[in-house]
């Protein structure tokens, strides 16, 4: 050892030791959860598919992500000439997450093979999955799977743009939509004054033509506050025509290749979802075609919000499960105190609660797809999914912030620090309760359905009754909210306590009737009979923790 080298040598202060390794992963095949409630569900024909996006979606996509999330989206209002172009410019690591999630089919999979039964449960899969990596572009891709429904109110302007809201091509060009193979759609509802409350609105419709009415040409003077995804295709909006509040197809170039008179005025500085671009706008007489019936544009468009709150669950729940894959493999690498920390008792209580309750919201994020899924062919089927997407939007929504924060706390101060990607997920985990409608407005879908729709309500006990005899304390709780409802003292003002008392026990009859009473009886007992604290890590002591933690991250499987 020459001179240099010893003096080197002694300014070593440590080498590397007790970390973990970098986390390499199946997505798919890890998640013996997953993959139980899509068979369960009736999505398990489209097992190859799923499985081909596992690897990807823990592989490549989860560095896209970072790069994606690192270098945000930048707003070009001109070019250099000084023409007016209100362009976002992305980097290219979200292109390719978009691609990638474009070509396995997260907008396109369920409407290309809506033919067979479980199409959106097999979707809700890749949805879930996409999440896992990056949630910036599930708001693109979520929208542009949700608009199927809208469009369809308008028969020509479904035959041009579905086929290619519907592709797996993703053309991220700023281009007119009629040079695309593949496009992608976003949304304008709220405005300033009114933001949920969107019959306020103040955007008018003026007439471009004679004729007046669905299908005909319109332009929109207004402006949107929050106006998703500028970067779109094509927008579904609401402005009010002479014969009220419409919805309108409004496309990013007119249809003889113009630049149209959408005015970004800046975007959103927000507090996560930085991958992806939510702006504010003015509306110059931009041209659009009127989608739906006069002055029923709020019902044509929350066929397209349903879907997206569908997919809020969804996207919430992809975010818990990715968070508690990174929580248990830490806890798995990591020694403290004489044994690996997963195998410290209090730690494994806090493991396999988070994985208790991530196994409850999957099961029921799959059953509210599989109603979405039958709707159409079952009116019960439809009329349990409006009343259950709205309990499970709330509930599971609700919960994923505290969720991600305790995995963070496993972690400790490594949680905290943008390195390890639980920081991005922690900002991002509010945003799902907000987006298409908050808590209370859940809630009060909720109250509406029940005494407004009475099939929705038989639909959801009906629902409940199908498990009854499969736990006391689940019994004891659905007799309670038969109480609770038929009550009508101040329910508008109880109703927060009555959908969370809703949403445990729909996820106790799901688990319940999946015919594993390992998590049935432990997620009975202690969400519904009381054997659990305020916090994460409180199961009673006899709960089988092993079997939980492995259903939801099983080790050594690759």
């Amino acid at each position: 050892m020459t001179e240099h080298n010893a003096i080197a040598a002694g300014f070593v202060t440590h080498e590397v030791t007790n970390q973990p390794p970098p986390l390499v992963y199946d997505a798919w095949k890890t998640d013996t959860v997953l993959r139980e409630a899509v068979t369960r569900e009736g999505g398990g024909w489209a097992e190859a598919e799923l499985a081909k996006y596992g690897p990807v979606v823990s592989g490549e996509m989860q560095q896209l992500a970072v790069l994606a999330n690192e270098n945000r989206p930048k707003f070009k209002p001109f070019d250099r000439y000084g023409h007016r172009r209100d362009e976002v410019e992305f980097h290219p690591a979200y292109h390719r997450l978009m691609e990638l999630g474009v070509s396995h089919g997260v907008p396109g999979f369920a409407w290309r093979n809506e033919d067979k039964p479980g199409a959106h449960v097999a979707r809700m899969a890749l949805f879930y999955l996409h999440n896992q990596a990056d949630q910036g572009t599930s708001c693109p891709l979520t929208m542009t799977y949700a608009c199927v429904p809208a469009l369809r109110h308008q028969p020509e302007l479904a035959r041009e743009w579905v086929p290619r809201v519907t592709s797996t091509t993703y053309d991220g060009r700023f281009i007119p939509a009629s040079q695309k193979a593949g496009v992608t759609v976003g949304m304008g509802m709220t405005e300033k004054q009114g933001g949920s409350d969107v019959r306020t609105n103040t955007t008018k419709a003026q007439r471009l033509g004679s004729a007046r009415g669905p299908g005909q040409p319109y332009g929109l003077v207004g402006h949107k506050w929050f106006f998703s995804a500028p970067m779109s295709d094509a927008f579904l909006v609401l402005a009010q025509a002479e014969g009220g509040l419409s919805c309108f197809l409004m496309p990013r170039f007119t249809p003889d290749g113009a630049l149209n008179a959408i005015r970004i005025q800046r975007l959103k500085d927000k507090l996560g979802d930085w991958s992806n671009a939510s702006s504010e706008v003015e509306l110059e007489g931009a041209f659009a075609w009127m989608v739906g019936e006069e002055g029923r544009g709020v019902p044509t468009i929350l066929e397209m919000v349903a879907m997206t709150r569908q997919d809020c669950m969804i996207g919430s729940s992809g975010q818990m499960r990715q968070a508690l894959v990174q929580a248990i493999h830490f806890t798995r690498n990591r020694t403290a105190f004489g044994k690996r920390i997963i195998d410290q008792p209090l730690m494994r209580n806090v493991l396999a609660d988070l994985a208790l309750e991530l196994e409850a919201h999957v099961a029921l994020t799959a059953r509210v797809s599989r109603a979405v899924d039958a709707s159409k062919r079952d009116a019960k089927e439809a009329a349990f999914g409006r009343i259950a997407t709205a309990v499970g939007k709330y509930w599971v929504c609700k919960r994923t912030p505290v969720f991600i924060n305790e995995a963070q706390e496993c972690l400790g101060g490594v949680g905290y620090v943008e390195e390890a990607n639980l920081a991005r997920l922690y900002r991002q985990a509010p945003l799902n309760s907000i987006w298409e409608g908050s808590g209370n407005i859940q809630c009060l879908d909720v109250l509406r359905a029940a005494s407004r729709e009475p099939a929705s309500r038989e639909a959801l006990f009906a629902e409940l009754l199908t498990a009854q005899g499969g736990h006391p304390a689940f019994d004891a709780a659905t007799a309670r909210l038969h109480k609770e409802l038929a009550n009508t003292d101040a329910l508008e003002t109880r109703s927060r306590f009555i959908v969370e008392g809703l949403a445990l026990a729909l996820q106790a009859s799901l688990l319940i009737r999946a015919g594993n009473t390992l998590v049935s009886d432990a997620f009975c007992e202690s969400r519904l009979g009381g054997a659990h604290g305020q916090t994460y890590g409180t199961l009673p002591a006899h709960a089988p923790m092993q079997a939980l933690i492995e259903r939801a991250f099983a080790e050594g499987v690759q």
